[in-house]
């Protein structure tokens, strides 16, 4: 009996009211038999010992309508008010896993939760790691609590754009990170180069004024047995070189491949000149 109420409570959606009557109703059916069981054993002993004051057949009788009526009654009270604390503890620890994996100034997921989701993610989809360009500027400038709108409608914008099978998270910071799914990547990208439009066309309003921000952001191609941590690393770089190149800007990792194979330090540093190649001839299947 405990083994299978610890089951119903581990397998069971208790964050509903219907389950909780369901449980009751299979817990006085339980109880029920058990104490059917349990008399029909025990009336023959005391019919043995003389303590049986009615005739067997009455008796067992009289005892079943007892056992399915008082006992039914009981144990259903007791069940419902069983069910009712599992609820509250359901409830409570949906809460907690929601909030464990929950950003709270934004509400998007947090890096937990996306570094899980990332893991899960398979063929045509894109890793994107965005960023707020110069928002160390709207601190120091109208303070924390304006840097705070920023985030927060930003996070708005993304949550409106990224839907369906998209996730999107808080990374940290100023950094957001976006699991883009979709079978062609020249859609993938455009969806993203217009999300950027989007966030530098928005007027957010701030203490003091209000202010226009631009983001940057890497994308990585999410596909076959590629490491997740190297799709990661990709998507960083990718990132870093639209800082570089000015922000407010989308960067494909074959952008930034393209970059540094171009670069003049390819031929003349002897020591990064072996790893960029590498990295180029992965990066174009060669």
């Amino acid at each position: 009996m405990k083994w299978w109420i610890s089951l119903q409570a581990e397998l069971g959606n208790f964050q509903q009211r219907r389950t909780i009557y369901i449980f009751a109703l299979k817990m006085s059916f339980i109880a029920v038999i058990l104490s059917v069981a349990i008399i029909l054993v025990m009336l023959p002993v005391l019919r043995w010992l003389g303590l049986l004051p009615l005739p067997l057949l009455e008796a067992i009788r009289l005892c079943i309508l007892l056992a399915w009526f008082i006992g039914g009654i009981v144990s259903g009270a007791l069940a419902l008010l069983a069910g009712y604390a599992i609820h509250k503890l359901a409830v409570s620890r949906a809460e907690f896993e929601r909030l464990s994996r929950t950003d709270m100034l934004s509400g998007l997921l947090n890096r937990r939760a996306f570094t899980e989701a990332l893991e899960e993610a398979k063929d045509d989809a894109s890793l994107v790691i965005f960023d707020v360009d110069r928002f160390k500027t709207i601190n120091d400038r109208y303070g924390h609590a304006s840097g705070d709108s920023v985030i927060v409608a930003v996070s708005e914008i993304f949550s409106s754009n990224f839907e369906g099978g998209d996730v999107i998270a808080r990374l940290g910071g100023e950094e957001f990170g976006a699991i883009v799914h979709g079978r062609d990547m020249a859609d993938r990208v455009a969806r993203i180069e217009a999300v950027k439009k989007m966030i530098a066309d928005h007027t957010i309003a701030v203490d003091g004024g209000a202010v226009k921000i631009t983001i940057s952001a890497g994308i990585a191609d999410i596909w076959g047995e590629r490491k997740k941590e190297a799709v990661y690393a990709a998507a960083d770089k990718a990132l870093y070189l639209a800082k570089a190149l000015g922000r407010n800007r989308v960067v494909h990792e074959s952008e930034w491949l393209n970059h540094i194979w171009h670069r003049s330090q390819v031929e003349e540093d002897p020591v990064t000149a072996p790893y960029l190649a590498e990295q180029y001839r992965y990066g174009h299947g060669i």
